[in-house]
C-alpha cells in the first residue's frame, strides 16, 4: 500500500510527487512511468520554450501559472546546473490589423505581470537586423529555452533524492478494485491516486468515471533544424497568434544549444504515439480520434478544416520556410536541412461543443485526482501548478 500513487512520470506527475514529498515527508509516494525512462514524450518532445505568460487571460489558470513557473524552472535550472539559453523572444506584425493583436498581448502582459516592452520597428531594425515587423514589436526578456529532457529527468533525480520510488517499465493495465490498480504483471494498492498520465490521461480517467465530457486529440508537432545556425538566429521569433485557438503559429527558436528551429507543426495526428510511420499504432485510437476528427473536419469547428489543409501543406519545407520569412529579412535560410524528433500536443476536446480546451482541467473524487489537459505551457508552469495540485486537491 502507497499512499500516493502518481500514473506518469513526466514533468508535471514528478513535480507533483515532489511537492507531496515536501509537505509529507513521512509518506510513501510512488511514480509509474511506463517507459525505461522520463522524457520519452510530451516532457521531452516540446520546444524547451519557458514562456513569460503573456498569451492569456488573466482569468486561466495559465496566466497564474506561467509567469511564475517561469521564474521557479529558471531558479531550479541554475541550483542543479542545468543548461538556461537567455535568449528572450521578439513577437512581431506584419499589418496594422495585427497591430491591434499585439496591443492585446501587451494589457494581458501587464495584467499578468509579465515584463514586456515595447520596441520600435526602427529599433527592431538596428538591434536585431535580420526579424521584420510593421512599426514596433513586443520583446520580452524573461522567455528562455532549456534542454527538456535534460530538465525532466533531473526532476526525476530530484524527486529519487526526497524519497520518492519512480518505477520505470510500469504501465497502468487498470483498475483491479477500488484502491489498486494493475501494471504489467503486478497489482499497487494506494491510499490516493494521481492520474497525470499526458496523452493518456483521458483514457485513465475514463476508468474511475471521470473524463465523461472529454476526449484527447492529438497534433503532431515537428521542426526544421539549422543545426549550425547559419541563420544567425539570436533570439526567439513569434508571430501574433491567433487568440482564439491554442497554436502559436510557425516561429523560430534558438535552442539552449545555439540550434535554429522553424515550426512548429500542428498537424492532426491519428493516435496518440503517431510519432512516425506505424510505430506504436492502435486501431482503436486511431477509429475513436479518425471519428472526432472527421466530425470536426464536416463541422469545421474552430476552422479545423482549414487548419488541418493547412497544417499538412507544412510536410513542404518550402511552405514552412515561406511562412517563417515573412517574420525576417536577408536571412539566410540555407541550414534548415533535417527535420527534428517529433512531439506529440496531448490536446482535450470538449465533446460537447467540439471545441479545443484552453486552459488546465483538472477532475477529482476522495480517492483521486485526473489532469486532463497539461498542455502547453505545461512545462514552463509544472512547479507551481504541481504546488496548486497538491494544495486544492489533496
Amino acid at each position: 500500500m502507497v499512499d500516493f500513487l502518481i500514473i506518469g512520470g513526466g514533468i508535471i506527475g514528478l513535480n507533483i510527487a515532489i511537492e507531496i514529498k515536501k509537505l509529507k515527508p513521512n509518506a510513501t509516494v510512488m511514480v509509474l512511468e511506463k517507459e525505461p525512462e522520463v522524457g520519452m514524450h510530451s516532457s521531452g518532445r516540446n520546444s524547451g520554450v519557458l514562456h513569460a505568460g503573456f498569451y492569456y487571460t488573466a482569468d486561466s489558470l495559465k496566466a497564474k501559472f506561467t509567469r511564475e513557473g517561469n521564474a521557479q524552472m529558471r531558479e531550479f535550472c541554475y541550483s542543479r546546473g542545468l543548461n538556461i539559453n537567455e535568449c528572450g523572444k521578439v513577437v512581431v506584425a506584419s499589418s496594422e490589423k495585427e497591430l491591434d493583436a499585439l496591443e492585446e498581448l501587451k494589457r494581458r502582459g501587464d495584467t499578468n505581470g509579465v515584463d514586456l516592452q515595447w520596441r520600435s520597428e526602427k529599433n527592431i531594425e538596428k538591434e536585431y537586423p535580420n526579424i521584420k515587423t510593421y512599426k514596433k514589436a513586443l520583446y520580452s526578456p524573461s522567455t528562455a529555452t532549456v534542454d527538456p529532457r535534460e530538465v525532466t529527468k533531473e526532476f526525476a533525480k530530484y524527486a529519487e533524492e526526497l524519497g520518492v520510488l519512480v518505477r520505470y517499465n510500469a504501465k497502468y493495465l487498470g483498475r483491479a478494485d477500488n484502491d489498486s490498480i494493475s501494471i504489467n504483471d503486478d497489482i499497487i494498492k494506494y491510499k490516493k491516486l494521481i492520474n497525470s498520465a499526458g496523452l493518456y490521461a483521458d483514457k485513465i480517467a475514463n476508468d474511475f468515471g471521470f473524463s465523461k465530457n472529454y476526449t484527447i486529440i492529438p497534433f503532431k508537432g515537428i521542426y526544421l533544424k539549422d543545426s549550425r545556425n547559419l541563420s544567425s538566429l539570436v533570439t526567439n521569433v513569434y508571430p501574433v497568434p491567433n487568440l482564439s485557438n491554442p497554436f502559436l503559429g510557425v516561429h523560430y527558436t534558438l535552442t539552449v544549444d545555439k540550434e535554429a528551429k522553424i515550426g512548429p507543426t500542428a498537424i492532426p495526428a491519428f493516435w496518440r504515439e503517431n510519432y512516425r510511420g506505424f510505430d506504436n499504432f492502435s486501431f482503436k485510437e486511431f477509429m475513436q480520434i479518425i471519428y472526432y476528427e472527421s466530425k470536426l473536419f464536416m463541422g469545421n469547428s474552430f476552422g479545423f478544416r482549414l487548419l488541418a489543409i493547412e497544417e499538412i501543406k507544412k510536410y513542404r519545407e518550402s511552405y514552412l520556410l515561406n511562412l517563417a520569412k515573412k517574420l525576417t529579412r536577408n536571412m539566410d535560410h540555407s541550414g534548415y536541412d533535417r527535420w527534428s524528433t517529433p512531439g506529440i500536443r496531448a490536446q482535450l476536446l470538449d465533446k460537447r461543443t467540439l471545441e479545443l480546451v484552453q486552459d488546465f482541467i483538472v477532475e477529482r473524487d476522495e480517492k483521486s485526482v485526473h489532469i486532463l489537459n497539461a498542455v502547453s505551457p505545461a512545462f514552463t508552469s509544472s512547479i507551481p501548478f504541481a504546488k496548486w495540485i497538491v494544495k486544492k486537491m489533496l
